[in-house]
């Protein structure tokens, strides 16, 4: 009789000792934002550029809605430059959203903190010029007409073509945080001041309703945001040479008709947070994976799936 009760004792202890290996088995997967199941946990944060910025919120409804409901994706839109100051930092964000490439500067400043950084590139985007709907003077122009009111070297309609009004043109663009600022400065103002009178927004949303209210507008911004305000303002249809060219997904390409005001958008991985956070790599993942799906309805032209699945294969090489 004792030596039944002290076998049934061993029994009921070694049960304990193997329930109590599984929660803590169980315990550590939650801690590194997995459970059971392959489903996972935890956060996901992302900020920087507000032209990036639909398509990736979009992508991270899909993503909490479709695959990962116990995590939370979070994106903001502080602009690329200011975004990098929180991506750059200790403790700090898992993606830098960008409309431009990352500086030396910045790479540098990842350097000094151990950080290691992977470029993604999501998409291509087309820089639009856009004008009141009632402008129906200024509908086609040149590079170098739109550079010339961006510089100050036109100041009325009439200084571009006798026959355009001799009202004065007002200009509107997005400020020194956005990505859409750097690449219109470096790559199409070749680093030339602008005129010191050009109204520089943070918000993208103030910047369409300023253009819609002033009919001597001109400004600019991502495609996307042009899209889906075209009851608000126009597209300037741009001649780089060979015609007129209206920004459309189908022309803006970085070998299409409207190269010259093409650029590829990005998305910046903080490798290190990829590597201790299996939520932050799997979105990457989702990411590199979705973001042709999703490029068109947010008013972004695709990137190949050839660049799209080498981008793939490499951040599954991080698992």
């Amino acid at each position: 009789m004792k030596l039944k009760r002290f076998l049934l004792f061993l029994f009921i202890g070694a049960i304990a000792v193997v329930l109590a290996a599984c929660g803590g088995t169980e315990d550590e997967a939650e801690s590194n934002g997995s459970a059971e199941g392959g489903e996972l946990e935890g956060t996901v944060e992302i900020d920087g550029s507000g032209t990036v910025y639909p398509l990736m919120s979009r992508l991270a409804e899909e993503y909490m809605v479709n695959e990962q409901m116990g995590v939370s994706v979070e994106v903001s839109r502080a602009g690329t430059s200011a975004g990098f100051e929180r991506f750059l930092a200790e403790d700090g964000t898992d993606f830098n959203d960008a409309s431009r490439e990352i500086k030396d500067e910045e790479l540098a400043r990842a350097e000094e903190l151990g950080i290691e950084v992977k470029e993604l590139k999501v998409a291509l985007d087309g820089l639009t010029i856009v004008t009141h709907p009632e402008n129906d003077w200024a509908t086609e122009m040149t590079p170098e007409q739109i550079i010339g009111i961006f510089l100050g070297e036109y100041t009325n309609w009439s200084d571009i073509a006798p026959s355009w009004p001799d009202e004065p043109i007002n200009t509107y663009g997005p400020n020194e945080n956005h990505g859409t600022y750097e690449f219109f400065y470096e790559t199409i103002l070749e680093e030339q001041d602008l005129r010191d009178d050009v109204n520089l927004q943070q918000e993208y949303s103030t910047l369409v309703t300023l253009i819609s209210e002033d009919v001597n507008s001109i400004g600019f911004f991502g495609f996307g945001y042009y899209v889906n305000n075209q009851d608000k303002v126009k597209a300037v249809h741009v001649d780089f040479g060979n015609g007129p060219v209206e920004p459309t997904l189908d022309t803006i390409a970085e070998d299409g008709e409207y190269a010259d005001f093409t650029r590829p958008v990005f998305t910046y991985l903080n490798v290190n947070n990829a590597k201790e956070k299996p939520q932050v790599l799997d979105y990457a993942i989702y990411v590199m994976k979705e973001a042709r799906n999703f490029a068109g309805e947010t008013g972004f032209a695709p990137i190949s799936d050839e660049e799209a699945d080498a981008l793939v294969e490499e951040l599954e090489a991080l698992r």
